[in-house]
């Protein structure tokens, strides 16, 4: 791609860099970019370099924060019995959306994956287990991907609690199953045998 500016070529190969931004969304952001106001785009810069100084990850569930403690587990309205477990904080903006959930998060910051180089002690297990611990809490819930590394992470966390002699604790996972919309002749075998061993009355519809 030929640009009549070296200023204007290090800006769209700077935006090309974000997730899912090609060449042409990065000179199209750009160039509407050049067409505001100074102050405007002053403005944008500044947001962006005072987020990357100033944003802090919360010390008790390590989720995104402006403080050293998160505003979810700052709410003292919410459920201190229950922790969901989840990958990054993609997963908590997502399950928060939902509104169905009321209690505290825990952020690993991955999955186990060997094949990446990454194992229990690159993610935040062990301050989850010293969590648990301190006592107050009733249940986990494991609200990691439906994968292979998923699946290895939930159980090796599970078994550490059970070294810890967390027995008494409830450990559920969330529930898999056929997507609301989809049709079963296109749901895998594993997503539909899972959806059959864990059917629900019928006075319990999904969509209700």
């Amino acid at each position: 791609m030929q640009l009549p500016s070296t200023l204007l070529e290090n800006a769209v190969a700077e935006f090309a860099k974000l997730p899912g931004i090609g060449k042409k969304t990065a000179l199209r952001l750009v160039l509407h970019l050049l067409k505001q106001d100074q102050e405007i785009t002053q403005h944008f810069s500044e947001v962006l370099k005072k987020m990357r100084k100033e944003i802090q990850f919360c010390q008790k569930c390590f989720n995104i924060s402006d403080g050293s403690i998160c505003s979810i587990c700052a709410n003292s309205g919410r459920q201190k019995n229950t922790i969901c477990v989840v990958e990054n904080i993609r997963d908590v903006i997502a399950i928060e959306n939902t509104q169905q959930y009321h209690g505290k998060y825990h952020v690993l910051g991955g999955i186990i994956s060997p094949m990446d180089g990454i194992g229990p002690a690159q993610l935040k297990i062990e301050p989850l287990i010293q969590r648990l611990s301190a006592g107050g809490v009733n249940e986990v819930i494991m609200a990691l991907s439906a994968t292979m590394e998923g699946d290895t992470t939930a159980f090796y966390i599970f078994k550490r609690m059970q070294q810890e002699g967390l027995h008494y604790l409830r450990c559920s996972t969330i529930a898999r199953g056929v997507s609301v919309g989809d049709e079963l002749e296109y749901a895998d075998e594993v997503t539909l045998g899972r959806s059959i061993i864990q059917r629900v009355p019928y006075d319990q519809p999904a969509l209700r």
